[in-house]
């Protein structure tokens, strides 16, 4: 299923790559860590997130 890229990030190999949003400016995949914070960034304000322990 997953194609173990590495995120265009972090650089980390990864299991279930996410596409970053047009506005972020990044180009390939990335890894579920790195989608979360950029949406954090992107998307300021109160927002639960979970798995928030493994950043």
């Amino acid at each position: 299923m997953g194609t173990k890229d590495k995120c265009a990030i972090c650089s980390e190999k990864i299991e279930l790559h996410y596409k970053s949003m047009d506005e972020w400016g990044i180009e390939g995949p990335i890894c579920g860590k790195c989608y979360s914070k950029k949406l954090s960034e992107h998307y300021p304000g109160e927002h639960v997130r979970v798995n928030k322990h493994l950043d």
